[in-house]
Formats: C-alpha cells, sequence, structure tokens
C-alpha cells in the first residue's frame, strides 16, 4: 500500500449508518450531540482527546489527533440506520436505559428525528430476537438490493457527501468460512440461492462496499472477513475493518496479558465470567451466538502470549470463557476474571479481576472513532483491510498470511504511526540511541 500524495479534504457532511439502532448506536449519536453542543467531554475518544507524539522527544510535539490529520468535524455528521423495531432512536435509548434522564432530554430533540429504516432479518441467524419492522424480499440478493437503494434514499434526502456504515447489530450464530465466500460471482449467486452461509450482516457490508461505502464490524460475526467483500472492497477502492468492539473483559486482556509475556510470567490458567442484562445478552443466551462470541474473545490469549515460542510458560493454559445473560444488569456488564499466573522457579501466584463497565458507554468512542478514521482512509484512497484500526476490536481483521496482533499497545503504535506515515512525517520507534551519541 502505497503513501498517500495528499487527503482530500471533509467537504460536506458525513452520513453515518448503523445496521442496530439499539444501545451502543443511540449511546452514540446522542453523546455526539452532547459533546458538540458543549454538554459534556468524548471521553474514551482517541480522535478528540488523544495525542501524536511527531519528530524527537526534544522538540516536543504533540498535537491533538483532530488537528494533526483532517478528520471531519463533529458538527457536520449525520445519523441514520437499520433496526427490527420500529422505535424512533430516542425511545430506543430511553429502552436501553444507558443514559440517565437528563442527557437524555438534552439529546432528545436530534434522537426523536432519527428513524430506523426496516431491517434485513432473519431469526435463523439470531433466535432470541423477532422484530416486527423487517424487510421482505424473494431473495438475499434482493434484500441486499434495497439495502443499497436505502443507502442511496438517505444520501439523497440528507444531501450528505460521504457515508460510512459500522454494524452495531446483534451477534449472529456462528458461521465458517465456506467456498460461497471465495469470490464476488459465488457471493452473488449464494445470495440469489439464498444459501445459509450469507447472513444478514453479509448483506449490509456487500450492500455498503458495492455503494462505496467503507464499512466496520462491531461484532464478531464473519460478515467481512471473507475473501469475496474484500476482494470487492478493493475494486470498489473501500477501506473496511473489523471485528467485534474492543470494550470489556478483552480490554483488560489485551492490557494485562502483555505486561505478563513482557515480564516473562507464565499463566496456568485464566477463569472469565460476564453477567449482563441488555439486548446483546439475551442474544448471547443462544448457544449459536455465543459460540461466534466464545471464538472472539478466546482468540486473545494465544495470539499474544505466542505459546509457540514459549511453552514453557504458555503451552498448557486452560483458558475458560463464560456469559450469563441477567436481566437485572441491564447495560451495566459487570466481569470476573481469576487469572493463575507463575514466576521465578515456578512459583504460583493469582489475579483476580472484577470489572463493572458499562457496555455501551464503552463501545461509543470506539464507533465515533472508527467513523472519523474510516472516513480519513478513503479520503487518503486507501482501501481493503485497515489492520491499523486492529486497536479496536477484540478480533481484528488482517491479511490472510498474517496472524491478527492484539497486544493493545503495540496496535496503538501501529495506529499512530499510520496517521504519521499518512501526512509524510517519521516513524517512532523508540530507540532513541541519538540522543546518547
Amino acid at each position: 500500500m502505497r503513501r498517500p500524495t495528499s487527503i482530500a479534504p471533509p467537504t460536506g457532511e458525513l452520513g453515518v449508518l448503523t445496521p442496530g439502532m439499539g444501545a451502543v448506536s443511540t449511546t452514540f449519536m446522542a453523546g455526539v450531540e452532547l459533546v458538540r453542543r458543549g454538554l459534556a467531554q468524548p471521553i474514551g475518544s482517541v480522535t478528540q482527546l488523544g495525542t501524536v507524539r511527531l519528530g524527537k522527544r526534544t522538540q516536543h510535539r504533540s498535537p491533538l489527533i483532530r488537528e494533526f490529520v483532517p478528520l471531519e468535524k463533529l458538527d457536520n455528521l449525520v445519523f441514520g440506520g437499520w433496526d427490527i423495531f420500529p422505535d424512533t432512536a430516542y425511545e430506543a435509548a430511553v429502552k436501553a436505559g444507558v443514559l440517565d434522564a437528563l442527557h437524555l432530554e438534552e439529546a432528545k430533540g436530534l434522537l426523536s428525528g432519527i428513524r430506523p429504516m426496516k431491517a434485513a432479518f432473519d431469526q435463523a441467524y439470531v433466535k432470541r430476537l423477532d422484530g416486527t419492522h423487517v424487510k421482505h424480499a424473494k431473495t438475499k440478493f434482493d434484500l441486499a438490493e434495497e439495502i443499497k437503494e436505502d443507502i442511496q434514499q438517505f444520501r439523497r434526502e440528507t444531501a450528505v457527501q460521504r457515508l460510512v456504515m459500522v454494524w452495531c447489530g446483534s451477534t449472529e450464530v456462528f458461521l465458517s468460512p465456506s467456498e460461497v465466500h471465495a469470490d464476488p460471482e459465488r457471493f452473488e449467486n449464494a445470495m440469489k440461492t439464498n444459501h445459509p452461509s450469507i447472513a444478514p450482516s453479509m448483506l449490509y457490508a456487500w450492500a455498503a462496499i458495492t455503494s462505496g461505502v467503507p464499512f466496520a464490524n462491531g461484532a464478531p460475526n464473519l460478515t467481512a472477513d471473507i475473501p469475496a467483500l474484500q476482494e470487492l472492497a478493493r475494486e470498489h477502492s473501500v477501506p473496511i475493518c473489523g471485528k467485534d468492539f474492543k470494550t470489556g473483559q478483552t480490554l483488560l486482556k489485551t492490557i494485562l496479558a502483555p505486561g505478563f509475556k513482557a515480564r516473562m510470567l507464565g499463566l496456568n490458567g485464566w477463569f472469565s465470567t460476564n453477567i449482563l442484562g441488555n439486548r446483546d445478552g439475551e442474544v448471547l443466551d443462544d448457544p449459536g451466538s455465543f459460540k461466534t462470541k466464545e471464538e472472539s474473545k478466546l482468540s486473545v490469549l494465544e495470539c499474544i502470549l505466542q505459546p509457540q515460542l514459549y511453552p514453557q510458560l504458555y503451552s498448557k493454559i486452560s483458558h475458560k470463557v463464560r456469559i450469563h445473560y441477567y436481566p437485572p444488569r441491564g447495560d451495566n456488564k459487570e466481569g470476573w476474571d481469576n487469572i493463575d499466573i507463575f514466576g521465578w522457579l515456578g512459583y504460583p501466584m493469582q489475579i483476580k479481576v472484577n470489572f463493572l463497565c458499562r457496555d455501551s458507554i464503552l463501545a461509543a468512542p470506539i464507533v465515533l472513532d472508527l467513523v472519523l478514521f474510516l472516513d480519513l482512509a478513503q479520503r487518503a484512497g486507501l482501501h481493503g483491510i485497515q489492520e491499523w484500526l486492529s486497536f479496536y476490536f477484540k478480533s481484528p481483521m488482517c491479511a490472510p498470511q498474517l496472524y491478527p496482533e492484539h497486544d493493545l499497545f503495540i496496535q496503538l503504535m501501529k495506529l499512530k504511526n499510520t496517521l504519521r506515515w499518512m501526512m509524510g512525517e517519521d516513524l517512532i520507534t523508540h530507540l532513541g540511541t541519538e540522543y546518547y551519541d
């Protein structure tokens, strides 16, 4: 991939389309509205609060990222989306129970005006939900074409100049890559014959990519992590990324595990359990959807710790992940971790973590950053998988010949070095020998 010779400036407004208008997307929309009205701070957003060091430490150049690269301004974001329920974004936000009454009231004017388009939905892929606000068509290809028409209608009605789509819908049942995912022709034929390996999220990804719209997958679904859609992304010059927003328990794993590895501390086992009561928890109560999430969560430790390189430390790890649907908890997920490590001469130690997090509060700034960075990537002429955005995902997409990078700190270095590379600045290696010549 060549360094951009220029980055087109953000002109006009940027449309943000979210398949799924539940807790995460409405918290994101409300948060952006509160921030741009000066009523709240964008805590958790790297694009809004993060800085990037440029040049030598002695030069003291650390601008805000949003001042270093030409990101779209929050004032220019316009929202839309799809959902299986007809509730406005305000009604959905009230039902989600994430935001307090004051914040809901302040954002009511914006949220009340956002009505979801009918969703492409099939209960075979999300068994615990059953919506009434859904599309009906003869084939999956017809449904995908209807989504493309929705995109064009949103573009016409809002007059936005550019668009980004972020999947904020539910976790679908587990799917493995198959022959119908191998290339665009077979993929389209599979849509036309209603093949079971074509899930609803894939229809949105296909519609976005073939409409020239960048796409991010916030769930662990297979979706765009297949050769057919990646080939289309390159053909249509569309940046894509995924999968599965890195929010609560897995965020902590990608912080703690690199520390254990850096100090060459061994790991015997890591037991993780969660309780949550939102729509996500209800969906994951189905074994098929849980399998998809489990695969995403389990992949993290092996990739970070590399047991093939350090067998004496990590070859016999017992890694267990459990998720329990507990309605009283609502969106305030609680995650417990029991970590059995060992140190010098093999002496055992334990670490206990109890993370009482707010799932959508952690996910909302991720949506914002992905929207702004994907729009930047497209204006810079980048296309296909954007591995530099792995920082935001539990199960990052990458080139087929590579293993995914899960270490949060390597991911952040990759993200900031990509921004430096885009803008023609020197990459930071942290070698620093020149200070001691």
